[in-house]
C-alpha cells in the first residue's frame, strides 16, 4: 500500500553524502527555499501549515549498479522529517513519537506501521550490502540556466 508517510532509511555508507554536505552554503540555500516556495507554507506530506518547514532530500537508490541519485528535495514539517528518519528519532528518544506521528498521517493501525518499518530495515540491511555508493545529483540541473 502507497504511504503518504514514509520511513526513509538510508544505507550507513551514504549517511553523510547529503547536500549540505555536498554544495556551498548558497546553492543549498537556493535549492532548500525553492522547496519552501513550491510547499507554500504546508508540509508537502501531511499538509500541515507551519511557519517553520525543513528541506528533505528524496532518493533512489540503484542497488545493482551502486547509484544513489536524488530525485527530490521537499518542505516538510519537523513532525514529518522525524518519522522520515525514525531511526535517528530512535537515537534520540523520539521514537515513540515519530511512530504515532507515522499512524496518524497514514491512518493506519500499530501492526500496520510495524510491518512498514519492518520493510524499511530490510531494504536498508540489502542497501546496506553495496560496498560504495556513487552520487547522481543530476536532479539539480533543473536550477542551471541554459
Amino acid at each position: 500500500m502507497e504511504r503518504k508517510l514514509n520511513f526513509e532509511l538510508v544505507p550507513d555508507g551514504c549517511w553523510h553524502a547529503n547536500l549540505r554536505s555536498v554544495l556551498k552554503p548558497v546553492a543549498w540555500d537556493y535549492v532548500r527555499k525553492d522547496a519552501y516556495a513550491r510547499a507554500d507554507g504546508k508540509c508537502m506530506i501531511c499538509g500541515c501549515k507551519t511557519d517553520r518547514l525543513e528541506a528533505h532530500e528524496r532518493w533512489e537508490y540503484d542497488e545493482k549498479n551502486g547509484v544513489q541519485k536524488l530525485v527530490d528535495v521537499v518542505a516538510v514539517c519537523k513532525r514529518c522529517h522525524t518519522a522520515i528518519h525514525i531511526g535517528r528519532a530512535q537515537l534520540v528518544g523520539k521514537g515513540e513519537q515519530a511512530e504515532d506521528w507515522y499512524m496518524k498521517v497514514n491512518r493506519c493501525s500499530y501492526a500496520e506501521m510495524r510491518a512498514d518499518l519492518g520493510k524499511a530495515n530490510e531494504l536498508q540491511r540489502r542497501r546496506n550490502l553495496v560496498s560504495e555508493w556513487k552520487l547522481d545529483l543530476t536532479w539539480l540541473k533543473r536550477f542551471i540556466e541554459d
